[in-house]
């Protein structure tokens, strides 16, 4: 959505590689720190102490823990295998918490709060709700771990044909490409950072 010609080269075309940025690779540093913590009980390094009140805090809700969970759903919505060929959409919650009727999702960032998207958080619910049937209300949030932060978001089952319904534009969007096989640039301060250097907008940073 932020760039169609971007999401063209790398993901469709594969004519370049996007090679993670040295804030990813702390992210994704940081995640295996608080998966291992949380899911293993492994004590976290000198650099990722200050996260542990946040972690514990967690490791009181009741329930099954699921650390990086993976799902999928086909496209008639149905729960499939992570690598199946039928896969039409798929995602991994970094913690997911299951009791009963009640699920809890939370999604670590390790970025600015300043504009937290929850759509991510919708996206893993209505997962969540074709993988366990019994799960009937869901308590979500993203934990900004750099800020001591938790946006929380809460969603019923019910609610389902409603939260679907806010991907629809982009889904649209993506079809029209495809269709069309349109896929325009959409020039941004960001530009600097894409692998498409063949782009009239691609700059050196």
């Amino acid at each position: 959505m932020n760039c169609p010609r971007q999401y063209y080269e790398v993901k469709v075309a594969k004519n370049f590689v996007k090679h993670p940025t040295e804030q990813m690779l702390y992210g994704t540093a940081v995640h295996n720190a608080l998966e291992n913590y949380v899911g293993k009980g492994e004590p976290l390094k000198k650099n990722y102490e200050r996260y542990q009140p946040m972690l514990d805090a967690l490791l009181e809700i009741e329930g099954e823990r699921l650390p990086e969970y993976r799902m999928a759903l086909d496209t008639n919505l149905q729960p499939c295998k992570f690598y199946s060929d039928e896969y039409w959409v798929r995602g991994i919650v970094d913690l997911l918490i299951v009791s009963n009727d009640t699920a809890h999702i939370v999604d670590y960032k390790t970025g600015n709060v300043k504009y937290p998207d929850v759509k991510q958080l919708k996206l893993m619910s209505l997962m969540t709700y074709a993988h366990f049937p019994q799960v009937d209300k869901i308590k979500a949030g993203l934990l900004f771990v750099a800020h001591n932060t938790f946006i929380d978001e809460e969603y019923e089952r019910e609610q389902s044909e409603h939260l679907w319904k806010d991907f629809m534009p982009d889904l649209e969007r993506l079809k029209l490409s495809h269709e069309q096989d349109k896929w325009p640039e959409n020039p941004t301060p960001l530009c600097g950072w894409c692998p498409v250097s063949t782009c009239q907008f691609n700059r050196i940073r």
